[in-house]
């Protein structure tokens, strides 16, 4: 049966093995909605209507990193095709595969000062630096889908298709056998994914040799658990987390160190300054200050994409190939090592650690300790639940208060960190997995920024769900809180109020008007069993919990340059006894966990 071009690119998406795609329509892609339409219909593909296309492309970006599938977006031309950019930079950052189609206006327009019409080729060339196409033909669409989704898988990075609208209802003809045509196929791409020998064995020599070994786990080690905890064992390592690769091994064990970074642990930070030699695995962890001096340690790093190799720190051996295979290849070559001393101490400082969180999750504040919230929360996760978070402190609290278990998955926009990806995240996450538990952790920021509208998205589509249980968590502090944070101990500013306080908002009412559940909270004793009630509940839920802007997310060293903007910062700080409260109260926990008031 005869295709127009529309059709074709939805049956070639289908090929190719992308099933559900994430947009919103416009008369741009007027002809691709129609094509849609009547696959949704055939119920070959399912389609995903977000409120905004910023939203689609960060669904995307989340798709493919919790599936490890091509995520798929599109959009109009225009103003559409504009909203996609800071999702698509999501996955461009953070390496994960997603294709973008774009409608455009019609050929005979381009370059008349047309309505809608943008030079998309040069605006997204940035963000598709690995392949962007504008079709001008019928028999070129093939290939372009081709090289997009094949460039996408391979290469870990977002492509776009342009398509006029004047081009989607043309019939769709194969490209002949003739000069100036190419003829592209769906064939499976087989890469070499582990080093040879040498190299392995070079690795090995460095890593045999070394008395304290740290490993630092990303988002390319998520799916080496049991890899990175054989090699840990055999090293007597412990093994620090990139914010990416937060669910790469569980926090139950003993000897995992936690996140590591300004969000990061003091045990991560300890085991970083003190060992001798490094292990990199699947990260392109960005804060050279977090990892060991230059030359204090021998390096060896294992990653997939070549430029990020010897990035961060300078390595002496550098493996390029899959995380798990890499590493499955290299513990035969490795030995055991009989002193177990540094193991001990870093298992001894994370027990410790562990209890200064909890000190500090139960101090006091006004009302509610934005730690307690994720401390009653971290024992109740279910099994293979699906974390997400957004961007600002609450981070912090996601990064070091939640114990990740095997099978969980958890995310966040790692590279770009941007503002208001928390709940679309979650909803790609759950549409991935609908029997899954999905908590979003939210900060009122990104809430009010985007998150409202994902709610409406939420609202539609959760009655489909095998478990209705999607968790929105909003920290409602009024206050943009990590930026306020920041200011104060880097610039040595008070909290500036015009920027910083934000309107207040009935979050929980809110999800009473789109008929989902409404939680509130401002009460700690009642913190677990507001999370009880979430968890139960039978339908999603937003849990608003009424937290205070002055507990500080303190990092993990603080310096003396840091000390000395903080305390510069005090003349102009409006709310100065809050902060002082706060401050001494998370300063006194880290120094006697047992305390509390």
């Amino acid at each position: 049966m005869a295709m127009n071009v529309s059709e074709f690119i939805w049956k070639r998406l289908q090929e190719w093995g992308l099933k559900r795609v994430y947009g919103y329509p416009g008369d741009g892609a007027g002809g691709i909605d129609v094509a849609l339409q009547h696959e949704v219909d055939a119920k070959r593909i399912e389609y995903v209507q977000v409120r905004h296309e910023e939203m689609a492309a960060f669904m995307a970006t989340a798709h493919a990193k919790f599936t490890g599938q091509v995520g798929l977006c599109f959009a109009t031309s225009g103003p559409g095709a504009i909203h996609l950019l800071n999702g698509l930079y999501d996955a461009k950052l953070d390496h994960v595969g997603v294709v973008a189609i774009m409608g455009q206006q019609a050929r005979s327009a381009i370059g008349a000062h047309y309505q809608q019409e943008v030079d998309l080729q040069s605006l997204c060339k940035d963000v598709a630096s690995e392949y962007i196409v504008t079709v001008t033909e019928p028999a070129q669409i093939r290939h372009a889908i081709d090289r997009a989704v094949r460039i996408a898988r391979d290469r870990r990075a977002p492509t776009i298709v342009i398509v006029p609208n004047d081009l989607q209802e043309l019939p769709y003809s194969e490209p002949p056998m003739a000069h100036g045509f190419t003829h592209t196929g769906i064939g499976l791409t087989v890469e070499s994914h582990v080093p040879d020998m040498k190299g392995l064995q070079a690795a090995a020599e460095i890593l045999n040799s070394g008395k304290k070994v740290a490993i630092l786990a990303g988002a390319g080690a998520l799916e080496a658990t049991d890899e990175l905890l054989e090699v840990a064992d055999l090293l007597g390592a412990g093994i620090a987390k990139a914010l990416l690769g937060k669910a790469s091994v569980p926090d139950e064990l003993p000897f995992v160190t936690g996140s590591l970074g300004l969000l990061g642990t003091k045990p991560s930070w300890d085991l970083m300054k003190e060992c001798d030699t490094f292990l990199m695995v699947g990260s392109s962890f960005p804060y050279s200050e977090f990892l060991p001096k230059p030359g204090q340690a021998r390096g060896v790093q294992i990653d997939i994409n070549a430029p990020n190799l010897s990035l961060r720190y300078p390595m002496e051996v550098c493996l390029q190939g899959d995380s798990a295979a890499t590493l499955r290849a290299l513990i035969p070559l490795l030995t055991r090592k009989s002193d177990r001393s540094w193991r001990t101490r870093i298992e001894k400082e994370v027990a410790s650690w562990w209890d200064v969180l909890r000190a500090r999750a139960m101090q006091s504040a006004k009302p509610l300790n934005p730690q307690r919230v994720f401390w009653e929360l971290s024992p109740r996760l279910p099994e293979n639940a699906i974390i997400t978070a957004d961007s600002g402190s609450v981070a912090n609290w996601y990064a070091r208060d939640l114990k990740m278990r095997r099978g969980m998955k958890a995310s966040l926009s790692g590279g770009l960190a941007s503002l208001g990806a928390g709940t679309p995240y979650a909803m790609a996450g759950k549409m991935a997995y609908p029997d899954r538990t999905v908590i979003a952790c939210m900060g009122d920021g990104a809430m009010q920024m985007n998150g409202l509208n994902v709610m409406i998205t939420i609202s539609k589509y959760w009655k489909q769900w095998d478990n209705p249980h999607l968790i929105v968590l909003v920290l409602n502090n009024q206050d943009l809180n990590q930026v306020t944070w920041e200011e104060r101990v880097q610039l040595g500013k008070g909290k500036t109020e015009a920027t910083q306080s934000i309107p207040d908002f009935p979050y929980h009412k809110y999800a009473e008007l789109l008929d989902l559940k409404g939680i509130y909270v401002d009460d700690p004793e009642k913190v677990g069993a507001a999370w009880d009630e979430a968890l139960s509940a039978d339908r999603p839920v937003i849990l608003e919990a009424r937290t205070d802007p002055d507990v500080p997310p303190l990092p993990p060293h603080i310096t003396l340059k840091q000390a000395k903007a903080f305390l510069a910062s005090l003349p102009t700080e409006p709310e100065l006894a809050d902060v002082i409260r706060g401050s001494a109260k998370e300063m006194l926990a880290s120094i006697l966990p047992s305390k509390k008031s």
